[in-house]
């Protein structure tokens, strides 16, 4: 059985510093990535609480970036199929999902809270320091991807699934 979502991660928080590069070199590139990293893999864990949901993940597929691309203009753009393959396991709501908590701390800390809360055999573990307080480099490096004007289009698709996910009450794995 396939309960690893890494996957989905990568090909999700590569789509991510794709559409909202970060700015200032090759230290600004890895901490953008470092924070779109810590907001994916926070949604996905939201996203795909269990094994099993990571197991049908792993085998239906997550969907890819088709609307994500139209959404923010990339889809006209000439691609090798063989070279972007990866925007196959790009998740859609995955990428909505973290963009919601990297443009809203207040939604990051409750993302966070929950995970740990849940019993997720390795949210206690994880540090989640440059999605939930980003230094001043973080925020310069991500500005883009922080930038909630920039990603409400992406954010807007399934940030009311994410508040009802969150909604105290509710099961994680509904």
């Amino acid at each position: 059985m396939l309960e690893d979502l890494s996957p989905l991660i990568a090909a999700t928080t590569r789509w991510l510093t794709s559409a909202y590069p970060a700015t200032g070199g090759a230290l600004a590139s890895a901490l953008c990535e470092v924070q779109a990293r810590q907001a994916v893999t926070a949604a996905a864990w939201l996203r795909y609480p269990t094994p099993m949901d990571a197991a049908l993940v792993g085998m239906a597929g997550a969907g890819g970036s088709a609307r994500l691309d139209w959404i923010t203009g990339a889809d006209g753009i000439e691609q090798d199929s063989q070279a972007y393959a990866w925007r196959t396991w790009v998740d859609e709501v995955v990428a909505s999902w973290a963009v919601c908590l990297l443009t809203e701390p207040g939604l990051a800390e409750r993302a966070v809270a929950t995970l740990t809360d849940s019993g997720h055999p390795v949210a206690a573990f994880v540090e989640f320091r440059r999605l939930l307080a980003p230094d001043d480099r973080d925020a310069r490096a991500a500005a883009l991807l922080r930038h909630p004007d920039l990603t409400a289009p992406v954010a807007s698709l399934h940030r009311t699934q994410l508040l009802d996910h969150l909604t105290p009450g509710t099961s994680l794995a509904a």
